[in-house]
């Protein structure tokens, strides 16, 4: 097995030695070659040039042996350390892939992310390869199109199957696609493709990857405000001055924020540069994706979980080559080896799905940010709800700010109404108010829209007998199972147990006596079903809905006014317009402010205010009704009264006044292991090196909130040090002195927004 290297310095003494060793010595160290693979491997390995071949460049993807495998890395900068085998016991590089070389930025990012997060770069490494096809010769692909008899048989679709009716409308608005790929966008099996494929409904045929269609940053777009022009303006100029810049694109929901920053897009393209857009959840963007091919009449490549294989192949290898310019996706995107970046925008800038909390544990914000300045080029945050990490930058001169503080076509923002819930009186085993009840009622009346917010997926949370108090918790993590009745199944959020609702309590077998406690979104459906039975309601949730057709219809079935009412979980709050919506009612707005989050107060105020957000953005007027137990609550009042700036005033005090982001640094260590001793003993010997310095205290250990989680039990410390403190030394230093044996692990998250 090749060897790895050690220090800098001592490679520089290593260069001197084979430089006096004379010609021979010098050859043996030109061959040598570093190589990054994508394992949690601590350094590049150490190989030997092609045989007959001059070493490949930096960047170059090679195929290499370790151990009885062969794998495929990345040839990596730098001369490393000096090697502690003779270059002729290296293993040679077994192949150079014909591929674009990683370019240079991507390389420096990929570093940079490692040693800000304290993970392997290789770990790193690994998200900018993930597609593995990607890297092997493109194989030929039969792709499917809707044949002329097809077409006609959407003319008269008395003959098709619903099944067969959405395959055919699928492959009719989109380039040919494989079986698979349609079956997938249709909601489908392949079996179905495959009899219309026999029925001459669909034609197949061989074809090599279809080059994206064009983009036309030509079109004008729709007429922007005054506000969105001004702003407009100012995103294109940065574009075109080139260089690092960081803009908050600022606007209050409603206010036309994305065909603003679509100027700057534009902009790229025609000054012949790729663009990256991070949305929070690409998988439910149909409105941002249909507006998007209105103004350059074709859609964007994606890049997000709901796509598959095959399509993210096409992508990583288009990205490579160029050919793909725009590319809208999930965080993940953001190692995808762009041959030509020139502008990142991240869309809602402020939403906690940009933190990963897994395997490399970062904040895909911030990283942009890093990308951006590593590749000299501008990136725009935008948000109606900036983060305060965000406005802090703002107010230290850090990044610029564009404002949007008027919405489009005059529509005006909706009142927002506290529902003090100590004094109004709910009937037993329902959830609304009298007053959310009455406003229902009367938008109903007046053939408008209503939505219901309760960031709970499920009917309850909760299922115990009334008879002995069981409670149903989940095998492997210390949570309850959420029952969720429209499958009959009762489910862990946190690992996916399921398991059955029971007929009889397990615990003192008796049978009826199973309740469910509290509400989710399908218990808040049977509600309103048994209060408005001529209402129509549908449920958004995540969980429910199978991709992004679904979402799609969903959300094209809202806006066509099929249903009165839609009641959701928090995907509801993101970039969704639905123009005869006028009434948002929060059913449980103090969910979020517990727990003990740092940012447990700016969360619950920016998704309170994304959802009420939905409400009026036409010419009707909208109105939210915010049901709370607290409505002195220093959020319900910034919410009431629309005062997002005070409220971030008062949050930045606080913060500041206990030394916590973005006025201090945190970095998190959960240990875990297969038993809670070995867990205990792993985390004693932690505490024992834990660092004694000025400016830095370590909290903890302490049994995680989740103390159970996948079978695992955990402990966790904080640490909490002043902003001038580089806490990633710090943390190096103590678990240098420390080594964790036999089952345990640990985890570093740094910057940590989940505290569970």
């Amino acid at each position: 097995m090749p060897e790895r290297h050690a220090s800098s310095e001592a490679a520089v003494s290593t260069s001197n030695r084979d430089n006096e060793a004379g010609p021979a010595a010098r050859r043996s160290t030109a061959e040598r070659v570093r190589v990054l693979l994508p394992l949690p491997l601590p350094a590049a390995l150490d190989y030997r040039a092609p045989e007959d071949r001059a070493p490949p460049e930096p960047g170059s993807f090679v195929r290499v042996p370790l151990g009885a495998r062969s794998l495929i890395g990345v040839v990596w900068d730098g001369d490393g350390e000096p090697a502690e085998l003779a270059p002729d016991r290296l293993k040679r590089v077994v192949e150079i892939l014909p591929l674009p070389a990683l370019e240079p930025t991507l390389r420096r990012f990929v570093d940079r992310v490692a040693k800000y997060t304290m993970t392997p770069p290789g770990a790193v490494l690994r998200m900018a390869m993930s597609v593995a096809e990607a890297l092997q010769p493109p194989r030929r692909r039969r792709l499917c199109a809707i044949s002329p008899a097809g077409l006609a048989a959407l003319g008269e679709p008395a003959g098709l199957t619903p099944a067969r009716r959405r395959v055919l409308e699928t492959l009719a608005e989109r380039p040919p696609a494989t079986a698979a790929e349609a079956a997938r966008s249709a909601g489908c099996g392949t079996g179905v493709v495959r009899d219309l494929v026999a029925s001459g409904l669909i034609d197949e045929r061989f074809a090599a990857a279809d080059p994206p269609p064009p983009l036309d940053w030509c079109s004008p777009g729709p007429p922007l405000s005054a506000d969105q022009s001004l702003a407009a303006g100012r995103l294109v100029a940065a574009v075109e001055a080139g260089g690092f810049s960081v803009t908050l694109l600022d606007g209050v929901t409603g206010s036309g924020k994305t065909e603003t920053y679509f100027a700057a897009i534009a902009a790229a393209l025609a000054a012949g540069r790729q663009v990256l857009v991070l949305l929070p959840e690409i998988a439910l963007g149909a409105q941002w994706l249909q507006r998007f091919r209105d103004r350059f009449g074709a859609a964007p490549a994606q890049w997000h979980s709901e796509i598959g294989q095959g399509e993210r192949c096409r992508t990583w290898r288009a990205v490579a080559a160029g050919r793909a310019r725009v590319v809208v996706g999930a965080r993940s995107a953001l190692f995808l080896p762009f041959a030509e970046l020139g502008l990142i925008v991240v869309d809602e800038e402020h939403d906690p799905s940009y933190k990963q909390e897994d395997g490399v544990c970062y904040q895909a914000r911030d990283m942009a940010v890093l990308r951006a300045s590593l590749a000299g080029l501008p990136i725009v945050l935008v948000s109606a709800t900036p983060s305060l990490e965000t406005v802090v930058n703002v107010a230290r001169g850090r990044y610029r700010r564009v404002g949007l503080p008027r919405r489009h076509a005059e529509a005006a923002l909706p009142e927002v109404r506290l529902v003090d819930l100590r004094r109004e009186r709910i009937e037993p085993g329902r959830f609304l108010s009298p007053p959310l009840v009455a406003a229902l009622a009367e938008t109903f009346a007046a053939g408008e829209q209503a939505l219901l917010f309760l960031n709970r997926r499920g009917y309850a949370p909760l299922t115990l007998c009334r008879a002995c108090g069981h409670r149903f918790q989940c095998p492997n993590c210390s949570a309850w199972l959420v029952e969720h009745r429209f499958t009959r199944r009762l489910l862990c959020h946190h690992c996916g147990h399921g398991e059955a609702v029971p007929p009889l309590c397990p615990e003192c077998m008796t049978a009826g006596t199973l309740v469910p406690c509290g509400p989710g979104v399908e218990r808040l459906l049977e509600e309103v079903s048994a209060r408005f039975p001529s209402a129509r309601a549908a449920l958004m949730v995540s969980d429910m809905l199978t991709g992004p057709r679904a979402a799609a219809e969903l959300a094209q079935a809202m806006t066509d006014r099929h249903y009165d009412l839609l009641i959701g979980t928090q995907i509801v709050a993101k970039g969704h317009h639905f123009p005869m919506l006028t009434l948002v009612g929060v059913v449980d707005a103090d969910l979020g402010l517990v727990g003990g989050d740092l940012r447990a107060a700016e969360r619950t105020y920016q998704l309170l205010h994304q959802v009420g957000g939905r409400a009026g953005r036409a010419e009707h007027k909208g109105r939210v009704l915010i049901q709370t137990f607290m409505p002195d609550q220093p959020v319900m009042r910034a919410l009431a009264a629309g005062g997002r700036d005070r409220f971030l005033e008062a949050e930045a005090a606080a913060r500041r006044g206990a030394g916590l982001p973005p006025f201090g640094r945190l970095a998190a260590l959960i240990v875990s292991a297969a038993d809670a001793e070995a867990a205990d003993f792993a985390s004693r010997a932690l505490a024992r090196a834990a660092p004694q310095m000025p400016g830095v205290a370590v909290l903890g250990p302490a049994p995680a909130p989740l103390a159970i989680l996948r079978g695992r039990h955990r402990r966790r410390f904080l640490v909490k040090a002043g902003r001038e403190v580089h806490v990633q030394a710090v943390v190096g230093d103590w678990l240098s002195r420390v080594r964790l044996g036999g089952s345990a692990r640990l985890q570093i998250d740094i910057d940590p927004y989940s505290f569970l």
